[in-house]
């Protein structure tokens, strides 16, 4: 990284840092009970303090990502690694979606559940518990896989 531009780092996480001491300042000056019961504070104090970081997660998020994309699109090959993997998770999503139920949502005693009628979001839900069980099971089995292959060294 060149100096200018490790100046530059240095000098913006600088003044974030600054800006999250004022806000703890000010938190700590109104203290707690003052925050808890008056809107008023609440609204001057907490509330630049969500935006603030808001605005920070949203910014660094976007950096993060256009980075991301960058190196993808400076190195081919990862790219090209990256498209199969992605590909390989839209198939695992098909297939999650295929398998998943649209039927409603009952408890135990056989009352349907609030939003738990039949229909498409119970599909999705159904197909976000069939997703993660299948990708929680090739995940187990490559630790299991993994562990052997230890083992046997």
């Amino acid at each position: 990284m060149s100096k200018n531009l490790s100046r530059i780092l240095t000098l913006v996480t600088g003044v974030i840092g600054l800006i999250g001491f004022f806000f703890f300042i000010r938190v700590m000056m109104a203290g707690d009970e003052a925050i808890e019961n008056d809107a008023a504070v609440q609204a001057s104090i907490v509330s630049p303090f969500v935006t603030f970081a808001r605005l920070l997660l949203i910014f660094t998020a976007g950096i993060a990502v256009l980075f991301s994309i960058w190196n993808l699109i400076k190195q081919p090959q990862v790219l090209k690694r990256s498209l199969i993997a992605v590909g390989l998770l839209a198939v695992v999503l098909a297939v999650s979606y295929v398998l998943a139920s649209d039927a409603q949502v009952t408890d135990t005693v056989g009352r349907v559940l609030e939003g738990g009628e039949a229909g498409a979001v119970s599909k999705w839900v159904s197909t976000g518990i069939n997703f993660s069980a299948i990708l929680g099971g090739v995940g187990l089995l490559f630790f299991v896989l993994d562990f052997g292959r230890s083992l046997v060294k």
